[in-house]
C-alpha cells in the first residue's frame, strides 16, 4: 500500500492521455503559463500604482444630517 510501482504510473499516464489527448495537455500548460504571466504583470502594476506619488484619494464623510 505504500508506494506506487512504475506500472501504476504508466497506467495513470495512459488514462490521462486517453482522456485529454496528446494535443490538449500542451495547450492546457500554455494557458496556465499565460495566466501566471498575467497575474505577475497585474501584481507589478498594483505595486507601481501604490508607490506612485500624488495618487492618494482622500475620502470625506457626508455631513448633511
Amino acid at each position: 500500500m505504500g508506494s506506487f510501482s512504475m506500472w501504476h504510473w504508466l497506467i495513470v499516464l495512459a488514462i490521462v492521455l486517453l482522456l485529454f489527448g496528446r494535443g490538449k495537455i500542451p495547450e492546457l500548460m500554455g494557458d496556465v503559463a499565460k495566466g501566471i504571466k498575467s497575474f505577475k504583470k497585474g501584481m507589478s502594476d498594483d505595486d507601481a500604482e501604490s508607490s506612485a506619488p500624488g495618487k492618494t484619494v482622500d475620502h470625506k464623510a457626508d455631513e448633511t444630517k
